[in-house]
């Protein structure tokens, strides 16, 4: 099924944010005087990062009727994402906002996501996707943690498997968009089952299985029932699950200026090494890189590296480690 991916046509089903970052890097939220605005939101990041590799995405969600939507929307535009899914909602509901630190050292990410907009997103607006116009689906987590999002989030994915299309699921567990841990278990643990690709580091996973312990033997079993299964250990690398094979691979070394927006470029360059017709240790190495450039740098969408960029950094670096 993963042969879909070379068309490099992507529907893409989450969040977009707007993301303010204190500037110069390295300076605290709290000492800030000025500070740099970009795009951000896990969905809108991938979407990004797809885009900016030779892709084409076109984001589903919902934002607010308000400033923080309407930048949202001009920045989707000018990256050249498509909106035609992205709804409008009025009243109270509010498009994600995230304080996000260039620093590595008491880093601190404050995102506010109260009445959060793109849980607005219902079965209306997924049903209303020509699914044929695409190779593959994918989704993050976070659009499973409340209704309706829930509700249409697994209808999409059922109507993308009716139309032969790939799931590619990022398991993006954030606590607090869930009202436990143990809906969100259940609920992650049900999605994943659905999907033919699914990404996830090793906290992720273990939170799926019950225990940190038992992460990596639920991601061995997922990949019983899906194509493709990656567990990420962060500096330790990667273990992909493909063909009852497994694949360990390491990470390229950079002196980061944060932590965030690693995990989505990773699934940029990921897919897109896939969709390219890479070879499985290739496509894996190359979301290592982008995760490794996006880190090195402040943002997440504006971070993301395109193909001239991402190959300087492949050509130059010593990498990667061994995993």
């Amino acid at each position: 099924m993963l042969d879909r991916l070379k068309g490099r046509r992507f529907l893409v089903i989450g969040r977009v944010g707007m993301d303010l970052t204190p500037m110069p890097p390295g300076t605290r939220t709290r000492e800030a005087t000025e500070m740099m605005v970009s795009m951000g939101g896990s969905s809108a990041n991938i979407a990004a990062g797809l885009v900016k590799l030779g892709g084409t995405a076109s984001l589903v969600t919902c934002v607010s009727d308000d400033a923080v939507g309407w930048y949202c929307e001009d920045q989707l535009d000018a990256y050249d994402i498509e909106r035609v899914h992205v709804r409008r909602v009025k009243g109270e509901a509010r498009t994600s906002l995230a304080l996000v630190e260039a620093r590595v050292a008491e880093h601190q990410s404050v995102i506010y996501r109260n009445n959060a907009a793109d849980f607005r997103m219902n079965l209306e607006d997924v049903e209303a996707v020509d699914y044929t116009r695409f190779d593959a689906v994918i989704t993050t987590g976070t659009v499973f943690a409340a209704e309706p999002s829930r509700a249409a989030a697994f209808r999409a994915v059922e109507l993308a498997r009716a139309a032969g299309l790939p799931v590619i699921f990022d398991v993006d567990y954030r606590p607090y968009s869930w009202p436990s841990p143990q809906v969100a278990s259940e609920v992650l643990s049900r999605a994943g089952a659905l999907a033919d690709v699914i990404v996830g580091n090793d906290e992720e996973f273990g939170f799926m299985a019950g225990g940190i312990e038992k992460g990596f033997a639920h991601a061995r079993a997922l990949a019983e029932s899906s194509d493709l299964v990656v567990y990420k250990m962060g500096p330790e690398g990667a273990v992909t699950f493909a063909g009852g094979e497994e694949l360990r691979t390491g990470i390229y070394p950079v002196d980061a200026l944060k932590p965030t927006g690693a995990g989505d470029s990773f699934m940029a360059g990921l897919i897109s090494g896939l969709a390219e017709a890479r070879p499985l240790r290739e496509a894996v190495l190359r979301g290592s890189a982008c995760a490794s450039i996006v880190v090195a740098r402040p943002g997440c969408a504006p971070a993301m590296p395109d193909p001239a960029e991402l190959q300087a950094f492949l050509d130059t670096h010593p990498g990667p480690t061994q995993g």
